[in-house]
């Protein structure tokens, strides 16, 4: 008898232990320590964020910890944040978002915290995150740092960001015009262009095409649209500029002729301008960010919702597919943060499956394969299945992300591609004279000195 009391007993303070670990396990509260917490977000005030920043309540009242976000004009941005995170201490922000072309010049600046150091702690990471959802081209462009080129994937490779109101180029049209006149949907560039000069000429009230083309930044994302399906790239392997090559040439004059068919004034537009001519109904076809999607849907903004088809980004020749933009945003933590880990779970919370398909509903830019994948979702969004299948083509090496790129983009190719666009120089002249001074500007860097020395 007292044996079996003894026994039961035994049996009884084993199975407390353990009952109480299972408790412990379903009761596990990733968000428990950090609950009242406080972080400060920067973003940029642009669509995406605006509607994603209408969640935060809902993060709030999941997690308990509180988020303040400092919205700032995107091109004030990166001044803005250097301020804080130069500090030597701990800066006022706790997430900060970056253009894609930063993401090396705050790495190497030592700006960024590696999100390794989170995703291996099972006290943070969420087992159904699934980070291989995450559309690869955009994690690569906004996130990947160290690979090849220093700024693309390979064995060396770290990640520091992830992609957060990231974008694709494709082509939009106007569906009606297109069907009206019995025009077929481009697929090649001499397709377009020819369709472009033939609305430009015969619809009346409306051109064939719309541009960037403002000097500077915009018309050098301009002319990048076209550079890469064309072959060209502005560095050869060896760092040494590649944009008087035969490719980069002939892609300048698709985009002079662009620009020729697109409404006056087209000098002077920015990504705005150049979407506001579609929106508002005066030209037929846009190749820019599918972010034009979204717009064309938006009653505040556009004239021609239910008028608008989508197509893949047009290809040169007989080439697989034409390589398209990949651009937009991407975030991360600062290296000063006093509120890391609190920081990590918010832009887990953001980025996760369930986040990513609410905010696709409110009409924000998803980043994940399976959303823009859904059924569902495809049949209310109808760019989405042609933003997937742009993504196999999508280049990350659309424009070199290297912390000079600033130095280069504005400053010298934004004033030759716009002096050829201008008809002030040819195209071989403008772009021998920019990849003078972009190899000065790279040779300034210590871009060559590797390759000066006898291995």
């Amino acid at each position: 008898m007292y044996r079996r009391i003894i026994l039961v007993a035994l049996v009884a303070m084993l199975l407390v232990p353990m009952t109480a670990s299972v408790l412990a396990q379903d009761s596990f509260d990733p968000y428990a320590p950090y609950r009242g917490d406080t972080i400060v977000v920067s973003w940029p005030s642009l669509y995406h964020f605006n509607q994603a920043a209408t969640l935060i309540p809902q993060f709030e009242e999941e997690t308990g910890i509180n988020v303040e976000v400092d919205f700032l004009q995107y091109q004030a941005m990166k001044p803005a944040q250097e301020v804080e995170l130069q500090k030597p201490r701990t800066g006022e922000y706790d997430v900060v978002a970056w253009v894609v072309f930063t993401k090396s010049e705050y790495v190497i600046n030592g700006y960024l915290e590696p999100l390794a150091n989170f995703f291996v702690n099972p006290a943070l990471a969420d087992p159904s995150y699934n980070p291989d959802d995450l559309v690869p081209a955009w994690t690569e462009t906004g996130g990947v740092v160290g690979g090849t080129n220093a700024y693309l994937p390979g064995p060396t490779q770290a990640l520091y960001g992830l992609p957060f109101g990231a974008e694709t180029s494709i082509m939009a049209y106007r569906a009606d015009i297109f069907e009206e006149h019995g025009l077929a949907v481009p697929t090649t560039y001499d397709e377009m262009l020819e369709t472009a000069a033939y609305i430009t000429e015969n619809v009346e009230g409306v051109y064939g095409m719309t541009s960037r083309g403002a000097a500077g930044h915009q018309i050098v994302h301009g002319w990048l649209l076209h550079l890469s399906p064309y072959g060209g790239t502005i560095f050869d392997e060896n760092w040494e500029p590649a944009v008087t090559s035969p490719e980069a040439i002939a892609s300048l004059h698709a985009l002079k002729t662009i620009m020729e068919n697109s409404p006056p004034g087209v000098e002077a537009n920015g990504f705005g301008d150049q979407a506001n001519a579609f929106l508002q109904g005066d030209s037929a076809i846009y190749v820019d960010s599918h972010k034009i999607a979204a717009m064309t849907r938006d009653p505040n903004q556009s004239l021609i919702d239910g008028k608008v088809g989508y197509a893949l980004h047009p290809k040169v020749g007989d080439a697989e597919c034409g390589l398209s933009e990949t651009g937009g945003f991407a975030m991360g933590i600062p290296s000063n943060s006093a509120n890391k880990e609190a920081a990590f779970l918010f832009m887990q919370w953001m980025t996760s499956p369930r986040i990513d398909r609410e905010l696709a509903l409110i009409g924000a830019d998803p980043g994940r394969i399976s959303t823009l994948n859904d059924p569902e979702l495809q049949e209310q969004f109808p760019e989405y299945a042609v933003v997937v299948e742009q993504l196999e083509c999508a280049n990350p090496n659309w424009r070199p992300l290297i912390p000079e790129w600033g130095a280069l983009n504005a400053p010298i190719l934004g004033v030759y591609v716009s002096e050829f666009a201008t008809g002030n120089m040819t195209a071989e002249e403008a772009m021998a004279q920019a990849a003078e001074e972009i190899r000065a500007e790279m040779e300034r860097a210590g871009y060559y000195g590797w390759s000066s020395m006898d291995m």
